[in-house]
């Protein structure tokens, strides 16, 4: 197939590029500023410039337009000129799936999390479909090669305890930067995101037992966000995404102190983020080199979930094991679906036994190499683009 691939400079886009020309097909970048995911002159002569070219029997080139994540306007294009769109979503929240456009009878539009799948469907988009995320299994399985063959086809480490990700303590931690909440609604609201803290598998945002349409009907008087008009958003769920962004800045720094007080810890995270005593703030990390180095070199590697993502498994999760790394993991349905505990990696269901486990596999260092080979190992079958993307790329 001949595929027209929208880079937005996302930091997998090379990766997926490569597999797709090792699955033989031809790939074309188009590169633009969508950010505002209006259609506008320009853009549509961008892509309309692309989608004229025809081969010598006048057949028009590109089977498809592809891109990572959602694109209302690409969509929007792409209806107008009967051009098939392939949508694959990594990140979460991700609120352009509430466009209007979402069910345009061009898209194919894949979702990680099977909630949210069953979300849109419930709302009648007809073009959403699922798929768990990949990773380029290739390039990591050479890169791995050349990290042991540095130290003599030895693991040297260099962490005992390790976090790459956000910490969330900055603007993105809009519940902490509400100016007023009536007082016996913040206290209410407070004690459920310390007790979502607690509970793994089970979203209390959801539950009409502990948030009511009431309680996010009040926050909503509060809390309040720009309503263009141009997007069908539920900014009820927007609310709910809020206090889950919420739980997960108080959980990643309650786990990462806890960790700080009994191992030897380090975060891979912003420099600005705020210390946590204990544990050393290495900065950010390049996702296609850096990274998978220290996944492998790290006795064990932690993956505190982003509570938005309430079923699936994440690109980190897929990160960490494609390196080679030992991954420790909070709980959700899909990871304890798709891996085994104890085998492929380690799952954790409340954050008491994130700590335990975390002592336990420092003390037994065979064991864990042996679950971080095997879940290498079921990455690689399982959650290669060369794996996945047949079916994607099928329309």
């Amino acid at each position: 197939m001949r595929i027209l691939y929208y880079d937005w400079d996302e930091f997998n886009g090379e990766d997926c590029r490569d597999a797709m020309i090792r699955l033989g097909h031809e790939v074309e970048t188009i590169k633009g500023n969508l950010s505002s995911f209006e259609v506008t002159p320009d853009i549509e002569a961008l892509f309309k410039k692309r989608f004229d070219r025809t081969d010598e029997d006048g057949k028009r080139h590109f089977d498809l337009v592809y891109s990572f994540d959602y694109y209302p306007n690409i969509s929007e294009i792409c209806q107008k000129y009967d051009m098939p769109y392939i949508s694959w979503v990594f990140d979460c929240p991700h609120y352009t799936l509430d466009s209007h456009t979402n069910n345009n009878p061009v898209n194919h539009i894949y979702v990680f999390d099977r909630y949210l799948y069953d979300r849109l469907r419930g709302k009648d988009v007809s073009t959403v479909c699922y798929s768990p995320l990949g990773v380029n299994a290739k390039r990591l399985d050479a890169l791995c090669k050349e990290i042991d063959a540095e130290t003599g086809g030895k693991i040297v480490y260099q962490h005992d305890v390790c976090f790459l990700g956000s910490l969330y303590d900055n603007e993105y931690n809009f519940y902490d930067q509400v100016k007023y909440l009536p007082p016996e609604l913040k206290e209410y609201i407070d004690l459920v995101i310390m007790a979502q803290e607690k509970i793994y598998g089970h979203d209390l945002f959801t539950d009409e037992k502990a948030v009511t349409d009431e309680h996010i009907k009040r926050l909503g008087q509060y809390i309040r966000f720009e309503n263009t008009g141009k997007y069908e958003i539920d900014y009820d769920n927007v609310l709910r995404d809020v206090l889950r962004k919420k739980v997960t800045v108080n959980e990643r720094r309650h786990i990462m102190e806890q960790m700080g007080a009994n191992f030897d810890t380090v975060i891979y995270t912003n420099p600005d983020a705020k210390p946590i005593e204990g544990v050393s703030n290495l900065g950010i990390a390049d996702y296609s080199t850096k990274m998978p180095r220290i996944f492998r070199k790290s006795k064990i590697n932690l993956n505190i979930g982003l509570r938005c993502i309430l079923s699936g498994v994440s690109l980190r999760v897929l990160d960490v094991l494609a390196a080679g790394g030992f991954l420790l993991t909070t709980y959700t349905e899909e990871i304890a679906e798709y891996f085994e505990d104890g085998k492929d990696l380690a799952i954790a269901r409340t954050p008491e036994e994130m700590i335990a486990k975390a002592a336990y596999y420092l003390e037994h260092e065979d064991e864990r190499k042996k679950i971080a080979i095997n879940g290498q190992k079921k990455v690689y079958e399982q959650f290669a683009y060369t794996k996945l993307l047949p079916k994607i790329l099928k329309i």
